[in-house]
């Protein structure tokens, strides 16, 4: 048998493919699911409705492909945390997605020791990641069970184990970036010390097997979202990036064996273990991309995002967006940021208002771009992207624009699976390379820039202006 069951369980849905060595893809499957947002800065999933989908979509998927596999791949969300019952693995709590902002008051709390939590965990002390999340949990939900992020949860559904894996321990606040281990001194400084905390697997490792889709198959290539998609995209040296464009946008950048510790506001984590090797990346995030898009949709300026590009005009006639509308992550790591239109005027329609949002998004990932650049200590040369609004051309020719830089399409809708496939390929064969796994693929596209590298920096430094004003309004609110 040469053919994987890869899951992608994400923020919005649930992916499930299965990938053939010899046919690629001959089977896809998806289950949508539904966060619920709150007042407050508060989001949240129904445990039970992110097992259903995975156990759903991965039971489709087998049914359309006709064919055993030899594995069982999961990638995950990342940072999303619930408590659970270890005994019966009955949720306790729901799912606090990773966009919850909830903790807010854990991290201002904690501010004196920011610099040694970034030190010591390459993150920035956020509500972003993990630890924050559980510990707000802990004190106003539950104390009972055990506190982990979904993929333990659903792992352990799955195969009666207690595990994450490495890339999904590194994005928690409490993992020393350097050893790949727990840091008890940081569990305690969140209030976490007596946690329970699953064991950290390599991304290439058996952890388990499961019944739940039939035969008795090996569960390996655990991995978060964002790095499987490093992996699917053949980022795997030092200097390549890609960005994933879903419900918010992620810039990865590989830096290779060097857990380089960013100067210029972004994050590093683990990209992977796998081949006893850990690889390294620094990362940035923007907030809302897709979820952009459905908050178009839903004032009814867009009628649905295919319409992206019908609906987008050719040029904003100096309108600027700053889409801030969960406030604005790296660098500027403001959660109180709210979002702003400028440059308007009587002449500005609906039309403009669209390709502002789509600017607004790219002109955020660019500011990623060139501080990874500095990061890396050279400039990017190509960026690779992947996620479902690589499909608006008008947002990908933004992003060559604004960047100055070519942007390559990444050929198939589900980078995230397929990067998790090819770390349990490995797994299931330790003789196979990353690289082999991986294979060669060619763009589905390639904009390059068009719009001159004055133009460009004027548009930029106006963008930065304008995303400096959200900053300071969401810092004295």
């Amino acid at each position: 048998m040469t053919a994987v069951l890869a899951i992608d369980q994400g923020t919005s849905g649930t992916k499930a493919l299965v990938v053939d060595d010899d046919e690629g893809t001959v089977a896809v499957a998806e289950e949508t699911v539904r966060p619920t947002y709150l007042t407050g800065g508060g989001v949240e999933q129904n445990p039970y409705e992110l097992l259903d989908s995975v156990l759903g979509a991965g039971r489709r998927a087998l049914s359309a492909a006709g064919r055993p596999v030899a594995g069982v791949a999961l990638a995950n969300q990342g940072e999303t945390v619930l408590a659970w019952d270890p005994a019966t693995g009955r949720p306790l709590t729901p799912a606090i997605v990773w966009q919850d902002r909830r903790a807010e008051t854990i991290c201002r709390e904690l501010a004196d020791d920011a610099q040694d939590i970034a030190r010591r965990t390459g993150l920035v002390l956020d509500p972003y990641f993990s630890a924050p999340k559980m510990a707000w949990l802990r004190r106003n939900l539950t104390r009972d069970g055990v506190v982990t992020t979904t993929d333990t949860w659903l792992v352990h559904h799955l195969t009666g184990e207690f595990v994450t894996d490495a890339a999904t321990a590194s994005r928690s606040l409490i993992m020393d970036l350097d050893t790949a281990a727990w840091d008890p001194e940081l569990a305690d400084l969140f209030g976490l010390g007596a946690e329970r905390l699953p064991r950290i697997a390599a991304c290439d490792e058996i952890v388990g097997t499961t019944r739940a889709f039939g035969r008795e198959t090996p569960v390996a290539g655990l991995v978060v979202d964002q790095q499987a998609a490093l992996v699917a995209e053949g980022c795997l040296e030092q200097g390549t990036a890609k960005c994933t464009y879903g419900t918010g946008a992620f810039l990865l950048a590989n830096t290779g064996l060097n857990p380089v510790r960013s100067s210029a506001g972004l994050t590093t984590s683990v990209a992977w273990q796998a081949a006893g090797q850990t690889p390294y990346c620094v990362d940035g995030q923007v907030y809302t991309a897709a979820s952009a898009v459905r908050w178009l949709q839903d004032l009814g300026l867009l009628h649905s995002a295919s319409d992206l590009d019908r609906s987008a005009a050719a040029d904003s006639e100096g309108v600027l967006c700053v889409p801030a509308l969960a406030g604005l992550a790296a660098p500027w790591w403001d959660p109180e940021a709210t979002a702003s239109f400028t440059g308007m005027t009587l002449a500005t329609r609906r039309e403009h208002l669209v390709l502002a949002v789509l600017q607004g998004i790219a002109a955020q990932v660019a500011e990623l771009g060139a501080r990874v650049a500095h990061d890396l200590g050279r400039p990017l040369t190509r960026l690779r992207a992947d996620g479902g609004l690589t499909r608006s051309i008008a947002l990908m020719q933004a992003q060559a624009d604004i960047a100055q830089i070519p942007v390559d399409v990444y050929p198939h809708a589900h980078a995230t699976a397929l990067g998790a496939a090819a770390l349990a390929r490995c797994a299931l064969d330790p003789t196979l390379g990353l690289k082999e796994a991986v294979g060669d693929w060619q763009p589905a596209a390639v904009h390059e820039p068009r719009w001159s590298k004055d133009r460009a920096e004027e548009f930029r430094a106006r963008w930065a202006e304008a995303a400096a004003a959200r900053v300071t309004e969401g810092a004295h609110s």
